[in-house]
């Protein structure tokens, strides 16, 4: 609980009008999309950096938790207040401040969400290329806290690609700015890299530089659906050695194509075992030769290829690949989405350890992802008030993570360690690993007040 002289110190520095404390609102910011949850002591929402850095030397002051928080759309537990504290709620910080077209950068607040960034960057002939499947709602701010990806990484690359500099509240309340607005730039160590990612732990980002690029003249979309999903898997890796690269390659095994087709109604075809979302995009007659030749391979390797005609129906092809997740929530009354990645030419192997895993403990799944970087999303379909369900669940998702590991792969391509895999970290990075992070981690917080209890096991 935090003490009556704190809060009114709180008050004090955001007003009283942003100080929430009735357990409604706590509740209400005590979980992400996940739904892990954990109940704060107050809400703060500043409108400043320097209210951000006044509330942060309260607390480092008083030894009271911060936990940053954007739109709450995590999966690993990362903005959960799993120490109680203060939840600082960013929402209010939402201003694009700049775009410079001729220099290709904007400068935004930490709480712009990802896509009205992209809204106003239309009329303007550019986009900015990251778009996790929360773009519509989650905010730039907690996508560099993530290194958020998505769709389009294979192509363009994640938030860390697009970061030029950070305004940065650490967590003993110094403001400080990293990176530059140049292309280049070696001037001390790469804070910027190093905030980016880092869940929130390192300091409080409150602004940021963000490089832009010019949108594409032409757009190619396809799906190719496959009798047998090592066949798809077999089609990415041949793909990508041809020399195309797609500005996408996504990937829906039978389970989600089936639900999806039950929610949507797209005419997606239900006795296909996999399902490749290709788009490729650029100049037009660049575009539509290597949509020709992805086709071409694809339909070597037995599939079924249709390509979108007109805008409408691309959008559809893109309704249906991002209501992946919302369509199996519609199965059971819990979904845990895992987040795995592994080189590329191993994915058969993961979808068939996936599949192998979750026959054995009994468990729905279907699978989901970013084929062209190796990105498996697989949700398991469960109910949380099944103590005895849960806990296969456990066992199927440490098991799935020893699989990955084993392949060359890593615990999170872009959702983050959080609270979730805290305690798998040292399996990829070792004790030495984790002990040089622990040392970041105490230099820059050395009372460890800034999302305690993430990451670290």
């Amino acid at each position: 609980m935090l003490r009556d002289k704190s809060l009114e110190e709180l008050a004090s520095i955001v007003g009283g009008e942003n100080l929430l404390t009735s357990r409604e609102e706590l509740l209400c910011y005590g979980y992400d999309a996940q739904h892990i949850e954990g109940l704060p002591d107050a809400i703060v929402v500043p409108r400043s950096t320097e209210e951000v850095a006044g509330v942060l030397r309260l607390a480092n002051r008083e030894r009271i938790p911060v936990v940053p928080r954007g739109a709450g759309t995590g999966l690993s537990g990362g903005s959960v207040p799993a120490r109680g504290g203060i939840v600082l709620l960013l929402r209010k910080m939402d201003k694009v401040l700049k775009i410079d077209k001729g220099e290709l950068y904007a400068v935004v607040q930490a709480g712009v969400v990802n896509k009205d960034l992209n809204d106003m960057l239309v009329p303007l002939g550019l986009f900015y290329p990251p778009d996790p499947a929360s773009y519509r709602t989650s905010t730039l701010g907690g996508n560099i806290a993530t290194n958020a990806g998505g769709p389009h990484t294979l192509k363009y690359g994640v938030t860390r690609d697009y970061v030029l500099g950070l305004e940065v509240v650490s967590p003993t309340g110094e403001i400080y700015r990293t990176g530059a607005l140049t292309v280049k730039s070696v001037s001390g160590y790469d804070m910027t890299s190093l905030l980016v990612g880092s869940g929130g732990t390192l300091g409080v980002i409150t602004e940021a530089t963000l490089r832009l690029l010019p949108r594409p003249e032409h757009t190619e979309t396809m799906t190719a659906s496959f009798p047998a999903i090592r066949k798809a898997a077999e089609a990415v890796t041949a793909i990508l050695a041809s020399g195309i690269t797609p500005s996408t390659l996504e990937l829906m095994d039978r389970t989600t194509i089936n639900v999806v087709e039950d929610f949507k109604h797209l005419g997606l075809p239900r006795e296909a075992e996999a399902l490749l979302l290709v788009e490729t995009d650029g100049p037009r007659r660049r575009a539509e030769e290597e949509a020709a030749a992805a086709a071409m391979i694809c339909r070597g390797l037995g599939a079924d290829v249709k390509s979108a005609t007109s805008t409408e129906e691309r959008e559809r092809l893109w309704e249906g690949r991002r209501a992946a997740l919302p369509a199996l929530a519609r199965l059971k009354p819990t979904t845990i989405l895992e987040d795995v990645t592994v080189p590329r030419t191993r994915i058969p192997e993961m979808l068939e350890a996936i599949w192998r895993i979750t026959r054995k403990e009994g468990i729905e799944v279907g699978v989901f992802g970013h084929a062209g970087d190796g990105n498996l999303h697989p949700t398991f379909l469960v109910d949380e008030r099944d103590g005895e369900e849960m806990g296969r669940v456990e066992r199927a998702v440490e098991e799935m993570f020893m699989v990955a590991l084993g392949l060359g792969g890593t615990l999170s391509g872009e959702h983050g360690i959080g609270l979730t895999k805290a305690r798998f970290l040292e399996l990829e990075r070792g004790k030495e690993g984790i002990e040089v992070m622990r040392r970041i981690k105490r230099a820059l917080d050395p009372n460890d007040i800034l999302n305690p209890g993430k990451v670290f096991p």
